[in-house]
């Protein structure tokens, strides 16, 4: 079986699948209409994010068996088209599971503690010790909406903080011995923090938005490591403005590149922090608001355990 790779990945992937018979062969510069040319050639193809996966281009792959994606996530391939073409799809959310979990747990724990506004305020020559003042995790209460690979490894770096872990999901029965699944409405009245784990699905685009927002009983604090699409990001900034949110923590935003790979476009006229929504500038000047740029699950570990189990899943389907 011959299998093409679009990105770089840590090396044993490809090792790997040499030692274990398949052919390797790396395109990581050539447009899509150049990979889409030479995609009939190949029976697996390996993918992170550089573009996607269309019916066009699934049409033009006659001898696909597979589509290995090193990530979480599968929103950048058509899905339900592939599965019609019978084309097997491989995604690898256990390998970057962990990574997430403590992504979040340092987040919240940043946003609590006011880390952010203190560290700027010293590098300024500010020591403002009563307005540095934080929070504790004990006792709180943490909502978790989607409770799979990665809400799960969420929920098992709070045991030990002394707290209430709730989730939500669309699947019954998820909950186990370190959070107990309730109803939105249970989880909305009683969450001082929520944490999104959901995938991008027509379900979860736009999904925090004003009117659920309001429909929380608490001002609570938001932690997104899942998708940016799932939050208007206007109607987030009126939550932070008005209170009801307490504070943010933002590994993606809505404004993100289908890739995921970039976000900035700069202008002949602007940056390309300018040239983004008001909204976004908002976000880059609140001390109650963190950034990272989807790095949540994008640790030196998670790139070899992300790589290693995309070969598992090949070789468990195909030898």
């Amino acid at each position: 079986m011959k299998i093409l790779h679009l990105d770089t990945n840590h090396p044993l992937l490809i090792n790997q699948l040499d030692n274990l018979g398949f052919t390797n062969h790396k395109d990581y510069t050539s447009s899509k209409e150049e990979v889409e040319s030479k995609i009939h050639e190949y029976d697996g193809l390996i993918i992170r994010s550089r573009f996607t996966i269309d019916k066009q281009f699934l049409d033009a792959a006659i001898n696909l068996k597979f589509i290995g994606r090193v990530g979480a996530g599968l929103e950048n391939i058509d899905r339900d088209y592939a599965q019609q073409k019978d084309v097997y799809l491989i995604s690898a959310p256990e390998g970057n599971r962990n990574a997430v979990g403590e992504h979040t747990l340092g987040m919240l724990l940043s946003l609590f503690n006011k880390f952010k506004k203190a560290d700027n305020e010293v590098r300024s020559g500010q020591w403002l010790r009563e307005d540095n003042r934080g929070e504790e995790l004990d006792g709180k209460t943490v909502g978790i909406i989607g409770y799979g690979n990665m809400g799960k490894a969420f929920a098992k770096k709070l045991k030990g903080f002394n707290v209430e872990v709730l989730c939500y999901d669309i699947k019954a029965n998820v909950g186990d011995d370190n959070c107990k699944q309730v109803t939105l409405k249970t989880l909305q009245d009683r969450a001082n923090v929520l944490s999104l784990h959901t995938p991008e699905t027509p379900l979860t685009i736009n999904m925090i938005n004003t009117e659920f927002i309001n429909q929380f009983k608490k001002s609570f604090w938001f932690i997104n490591t899942a998708r940016g699409r799932s939050v208007v990001t206007k109607d987030l900034v009126m939550a932070l403005q008005s209170g009801k949110i307490l504070g943010a923590g933002l590994d993606v935003l809505e404004y993100e590149k289908a890739s995921f790979e970039d976000m900035f476009k700069s202008t002949a006229s602007s940056s390309g922090v300018e040239s983004l929504p008001q909204a976004f500038q908002y976000l880059i000047n609140a001390n109650n608001v963190l950034l990272t740029p989807h790095v949540a699950g994008w640790t030196v570990e998670s790139k070899e355990k992300l790589a290693q189990t995309i070969v598992n899943k090949i070789q468990a389907k195909f030898l």
